[in-house]
């Protein structure tokens, strides 16, 4: 921990009087708030979430510099105040004044098809998810080695490659409609170059964000792609469109033939801005050894805020909108190229919160069309994505920071803040039209914490960070009302000294799972949007991390056991529990499954993608290393299985393993490799999805693709590679 010292740093707007464009202060404004609202404390006056639609590309230019000022000046001035200190101390007398507090972390023939498979376990029923796998019962596509690939999937016995079609970039998920597979691919090219700045980096994102627990939904900082195929032949795929974006894929929906695709434009960007000057070398300390004083470092800090203003002030307006390059190959080998902005000046929506410097389009389109983009731009930051068959959100997380505006209609001393923004989706390709925005208090977990049901939006969210016992969350109910969001009612205060790990509801009931030692399963009662209530509360050690709706009366749920250990637990091996609620005042667990011990991992406990629920044959495959020798905070030290295991799940007979399809050979003592030293949230099997095809199974890695019957999951009959041409 760094004590604080004995002299005065100056900040950067203090040290010229107003130099032309340092008025850098976002306009405040009030928001409307329903009169039945009850917010239960005195609210703070702040800035509102709910965004303006820009008059001009002058207005929209005025906002961008606004707010890139605005933050340029408070990187400059994080850097001033280390250069201050290192102009200050020399390195020996820094070191003598530093203290550090050490913090524990825990840490077939042609066209066959299946006459029952598994799709995508999507949230919404008809509201298709992006992946790197899909299957059509005939057909499997995956993406894999820079390729979109076709197996010829049916009979499963005589699975095979059937073609592959070369992707730009790298592919990384996709849309198979009908004849025509949708294609998003990241770039080799930042959307985001590197700032000039020694202690910030650039934007790229190496894992993205799927269970959002310790990460962001950010886009992974890289030009996004989108490829359109024609698969009237599927030995023979075509190519019919490419559209390249300024920014970065955050998530998409599709229903029926519309496709919508949010894409994260980096934070405003203008070439040439520097955050430290040149003439002075990137010290921690000792810059007085270098004989440089406390007031050069703060002259030159000035002049350089004076020339990144300058470079902020010539910048046009339109170079900062988002763009597309779209190309459209027509029959006999044809181009038609468009390129420009997505969305023309007067259609941007400008937000006024301070931490809010770049753009979210939701670009839409129709498959098997070729009309230009529909777009809806925004002034936002990436957030978490939930969509419905009519309406998209973005949930969108804040921080209050020092010097900043704040928004009002929260508490006195609720420093966490979601946001979120509507669109109303619309079909044929045409573009979403923004709807309206609101606020609660709190941090959203991820897109499952989000619901739409009968015109109302219901979001849980958790104030705090473990283990601060002021830690709770809170389940909020909106209800649009013009271009607001505004507060219906609230469950308060829920599970005081835990946080959330898993949301899910079903109609006008919510499930939301809390921890810090035990599971306390929560169900809420939603029927009446003003007076939400807890109907019942159910706890068991450990905690789940994805709950499937198994059918109207049961819960099917993944996620940890837990070793009790007093004031907190130990996360433990993966858990597998069938829950019954149709008492909703008195949930009960009807069977519970543990597998391996500490260290074990599965993508299915973060990435509801991977988790498959084949609810016709009462099937469920989830990727698995297990591990065991783990216990109490030591983790497993032999890799025993590394593959899919399958089960067959009944309320009646609960969980019955019917085995495990491999895909890695286990450990030995003499073939250590350290495979177990997994953390809870870093989800790292092999196995990253799966299909089941009638009695069959097909288990996915990212190299390939292995292909068994349920009576021999050891043996698989295919292994297909996803390497190569």
């Amino acid at each position: 921990m760094q004590r604080s010292r004995g002299f005065m740093v100056l900040t950067l707007t203090s040290l010229a009087a107003g130099p032309p464009g340092c008025a850098s202060q976002a306009p405040r404004a009030s928001s409307e708030v329903s009169a039945d609202v009850e917010t239960g404390s005195q609210e703070r006056e702040g800035i509102s979430p709910q965004l303006v639609r820009a008059d001009s590309c002058d207005d929209v230019a005025a906002s961008l510099k606004a707010k890139l000022i605005a933050a340029m000046e408070a990187r400059l001035q994080a850097n001033l105040d280390r250069a201050v200190l290192a102009a200050t101390y020399t390195c020996e007398e820094y070191g003598e004044e530093e203290e550090e507090e050490e913090e524990e972390e825990e840490e077939a023939d042609a066209g066959a098809t299946a006459s029952e498979y598994s799709g995508t376990n999507v949230q919404v029923a008809d509201v298709d998810e992006a992946d790197f796998v899909k299957n059509d019962g005939g057909y499997l596509y995956v993406l894999g080695d820079g390729r979109f690939r076709v197996l010829d999937a049916w009979p499963a016995d005589q699975a095979h490659a059937l073609s592959t079609f070369p992707i730009k970039g790298t592919p990384k998920r996709m849309y198979v409609h009908e004849d025509t597979a949708v294609i998003y691919s990241s770039l080799g090219e930042l959307a985001q170059p590197a700032a000039d700045d020694p202690w910030n980096g650039g934007g790229v994102v190496e894992n993205e964000c799927t269970y959002g627990y310790d990460c962001d939904f950010t886009g992974d900082g890289h030009k996004l792609q989108i490829t359109v195929l024609d698969l009237a032949d599927r030995a023979k795929p075509r190519l019919r469109r490419e559209m390249v974006f300024g920014g970065s894929y955050l998530n998409s929906r599709r229903v029926a033939e519309d496709v919508h695709t949010a894409v994260v434009f980096p934070e405003l960007d203008v070439p040439g801005l520097s955050y430290w000057p040149d003439a002075l070398p990137a010290l921690y300390c000792g810059l007085k050894e270098h004989g440089v004083s406390v007031s050069e470092v703060q002259a030159l800090f000035e002049a350089l805020r004076l020339a990144n203003l300058k470079l902020i002030d010539a910048a046009p307006a339109t170079q900062l909108l988002p763009s597309v390059r779209d190309v459209r190959y027509v029959d006999g080998g044809g181009l038609q190229v468009t390129e420009g902005p997505l969305s023309s000046c007067d259609q941007v929506y400008l937000s006024q919160s301070s931490d809010t410097r770049g753009f979210l389009s939701l670009v839409s389109f129709a498959i098997g069309e070729v009309a230009p983009l529909g777009a809806s731009t925004i002034m936002s930051r990436p957030g978490a994505i939930y969509g419905s068959k009519d309406s998209l959100y973005v949930a969108v997380r804040h921080a209050e920071e020092a010097g900043q505006a704040w928004f009002s209609g929260l508490e006195d001393g609720v420093n966490e803040a979601t946001s979120v923004h509507k669109f109303a989706l619309a079909p044929g390709g045409a573009a979403a039209a923004y709807a309206a925005s609101g606020l609660v208090k709190g941090r959203i977990l991820n897109q499952f914490a989000m619901d739409e049901y009968q015109g109302t939006l219901r979001i849980a969210t958790t104030t705090g960070h473990l283990p601060d016992p002021e830690v709770h969350s809170t389940v909020t109910v909106l209800g649009e009302h013009g271009s607001h969001l505004v507060e219906l009612g609230r469950v308060d205060h829920l599970a005081p000294g835990e946080d959330i790990r898993s949301v899910r509801f079903r109609g006008d009931i919510g499930f939301v799972v809390t921890f810090k030692k035990t599971d306390p399963l929560f169900v809420l009662d939603l029927a009446d949007p003003g007076a939400p209530s807890i109907k019942g509360e159910l706890k068991i050690p450990g905690y789940s991390t994805y709950m499937h709706l198994m059918d109207d009366d049961h819960l099917l749920t993944m996620g940890y056991d837990a070793d009790d250990q007093g004031d907190f637990a130990w996360f433990q091996g993966l858990q597998l529990q069938v829950i019954d609620v149709a008492d909703l005042a008195h949930p009960e667990v009807l069977d519970k499954e543990v597998i391996g011990t500490r260290g074990s991992t599965s993508d299915a406990a973060t990435d509801h993608l991977a988790f498959t629920y084949f609810k016709a044959r009462d099937l469920l495959a989830v990727p698995m290393t297990i591990c065991e020798g783990g216990s109490g905070g030591d983790y497993g030290d032999i890799m025993t299985f590394s593959g899919l295991l399958v089960y067959r799940v009944t309320v009646e007979g609960g969980f019955t393993l019917l085995g495990g399809v491999p895909h890695e050979e286990p450990e030995t003592p003499q073939t250590w490799s350290g495979k177990c030293n997994n953390w809870w949230t870093d989800s790292a099997s092999k196995v990253k999805r799966s299909v089941f095809m009638e009695d069959w199974v097909f288990s996915i890695a990212l190299d390939r693709v292995n292909v068994a019957h349920l009576d021999d999951l050891a043996h698989p009959t295919a292994s297909i590679p996803l390497t190569g041409k």
